[in-house]
């Protein structure tokens, strides 16, 4: 695929256009969205996001809280001291035990439940701004990892957003802001809320807390499979995405990632009958991943199956319609 159709494929798949929430639903959820505001025992301070899942508890990322010697949350100008954390430090999910916080939880619903292109907005207080920001986006990946999912989305957020919500259209809680990939073309992840659900009925420990790395921050040899792939996927370094897919497809058979990428790296290598062969395990797996679907138009559009591709372009326009007109025009620049 050349630059330019790369280029097309991450822009069009990266940002779709998207029905903004209503403004009435964000503002119901800001008030129960909050800035945190951590004392550390340097004697600086680190700020981060909370939201407020059950009477009195505040979830937030445990990096967002590491080596505090103290925390609160901000509401309406008021400050309000956690008297207690539940850490769950290998998934980067802490929950803040709070005492007389006049809030209202949000609701939530699992991250389980999540499709790809489904529709999610984010709210978070990215460093020292006076109110919460709000970004739009679909679900882009689903990544297993123990007895839930990461996930993926595009919308995007800034650093100081982390521990601030990700929402469906009915303004459930589906996913934690907590980090993103390097780069422009940054990938932003989400925690699980099945995660948070567990934390809930826990009994907190005291706040100086022993902090411990994430998943996410260990060494990048250990890193999950869906963040091993990232950079060579976005940077074009196909025959090392190939490896990376290839143990990662060998490891977990049933990961729809797994092979999609190693799909990606075969496409891109010019190995057409393989990778098509892939894209359409991807896709019957599941049947709204749009990128498995952009690749098998371009497959057939090339091999002269020109309603075999028109066939994906249908299937796009179902779930991005800005992916679809990428497609037709990315089609008509092939030899």
């Amino acid at each position: 695929m050349s630059k330019v159709l790369i280029g097309l494929l991450l822009s069009c798949l990266s940002a779709p256009l998207l029905a903004e929430p209503e403004q009435a639903l964000i503002q119901d959820l800001n008030s129960r969205v909050l800035r945190v505001q951590v004392g550390l025992k340097n004697g600086q301070y680190g700020l981060g996001s909370g939201v407020v899942v059950a009477e009195n508890q505040v979830v937030t990322n445990c990096h967002v809280v590491a080596n505090a010697s103290s925390i609160s949350v901000m509401s309406g100008g008021a400050a309000y001291h956690a008297v207690g954390v539940k850490p769950d430090w290998k998934h980067d999910v802490c929950m803040l035990q709070m005492e007389d916080l006049p809030l209202k939880p949000v609701a939530m619903k699992s991250s389980r439940e999540l499709k790809y292109e489904q529709a999610v907005f984010n709210i978070g207080y990215p460093s020292f701004v006076p109110a919460p920001v709000s970004a739009s986006g679909v679900v882009k990946g689903l990544f297993t990892m123990d007895d839930s999912v990461i996930v993926r989305a595009t919308s995007s957020f800034r650093q100081g957003a982390s521990g601030g919500g990700l929402f469906d259209d009915t303004g459930a809680l589906v996913g934690l802001i907590t980090l993103k990939s390097p780069g422009k073309d940054a990938y932003y992840y989400y925690m699980s809320v099945d995660w948070i659900q567990a934390l809930i009925n826990q009994p907190a420990g005291p706040i100086v807390v022993k902090s411990e790395l994430p998943f996410w921050g260990k060494p990048a040899a250990e890193w999950p499979y869906f963040m091993k792939v990232v950079y060579p996927f976005l940077h074009k370094d196909w025959a090392g995405l190939k490896v990376i897919a290839e143990q990662w497809a060998k490891q977990e058979p049933q990961n729809t990632e797994a092979w999609f990428y190693l799909a990606a790296a075969e496409y891109e290598t010019k190995d057409f009958t393989t990778a098509e062969q892939h894209l359409h395990r991807v896709v019957s797996m599941n049947d709204q991943h749009s990128q498995a679907f952009y690749y098998l138009g371009m497959i057939a559009e090339a091999s002269g199956k020109h309603i075999e591709a028109m066939a994906s372009v249908d299937a796009l326009q179902q779930l991005d319609t800005a992916a679809a007109d990428a497609l037709k025009v990315a089609m008509k620049s092939l030899p």
